[in-house]
């Protein structure tokens, strides 16, 4: 049983999101394959979908409720996980074969480059895989002193990716960024629609837009200079893998 694994919490993405994501396992996987999600509210999620409370971590209250969070999936017991275990972010577009993620680098764990810092040594945690009592130290050092993390690294991702220090990634065309892989690059992002590559499996929507905003051609920003530059046009792609 393959095991695929996403945290839910806050208001920002309802129980949608996890039923799509279970939607989309369910089309692109051929083994048996489960989703666990890690959440505080579980209402409206499929049955079939395997809830566990949010796993407890001594967190400053100021990044409570941010990508920090994830970091409590690096203790163990972990729920009833055991083995490789594939975390996957709710604001991604599966569009390809997913089983190939176990296969991939036997032993190791295994990230998407963090597409905007390439050649840096740093991941991005919206699609990782990890063995259950693995590198638990990550956990450990946080919960002793928070802040130390905290300060040095900024962001929740780079302190993962330095505490793990030898990091394999995944093919490149796997997994992309709608925003900084596929979006046209200004003033282009205006005229053409973001195509999909072909061999694409997980498209990430790091920050905004999300799926349900850029399949609309909807890119929400708030200071009227930013519109200047921030556009998306409507994506049909997404209504067609986003589901």
């Amino acid at each position: 049983m393959q095991t695929i694994v996403c945290m839910k919490w806050g208001t920002r993405y309802p129980s949608d999101f996890v039923n799509r994501l279970w939607s989309m396992i369910k089309r692109h996987t051929q083994r048996p394959t489960r989703l666990v999600c890690f959440t505080e509210d579980g209402a409206g999620i499929d049955p079939e979908v395997q809830i566990f409370p949010l796993p407890p971590i001594t967190i400053p209250e100021r990044v409570a409720w941010k990508p920090w969070r994830k970091i409590s999936l690096w203790q163990v017991p972990l729920g009833d996980l055991e083995g490789d275990v594939l975390f996957v972010d709710l604001d991604v577009v599966i569009t390809g074969p997913l089983d190939d993620f176990f296969d991939y680098a036997p032993g190791q764990f295994c990230i998407a480059e963090n597409w905007t810092q390439p050649g840096m040594g740093i991941g991005n945690t919206s699609v990782y895989r990890w063995r259950i009592g693995t590198y638990t130290h990550i956990y450990d050092d946080f919960v002793r002193d928070p802040e130390v993390p905290l300060a040095k690294y900024g962001i929740s991702q780079r302190y993962v990716s330095g505490s793990i220090g030898n990091l394999t990634y995944w093919p490149a065309e796997w997994c992309v960024s709608f925003k900084h892989t596929l979006l046209p690059k200004w003033p282009m992002n205006f005229f053409k629609v973001a195509p999909l590559p072909p061999a694409t499996r997980i498209v990430a929507f790091t920050g905004k837009p999300d799926p349900d905003e850029a399949v609309i051609g909807l890119w929400p920003v708030t200071a009227w200079w930013k519109k200047l530059y921030k556009h998306v046009r409507p994506t049909p792609w997404i209504d067609e893998h986003w589901r």
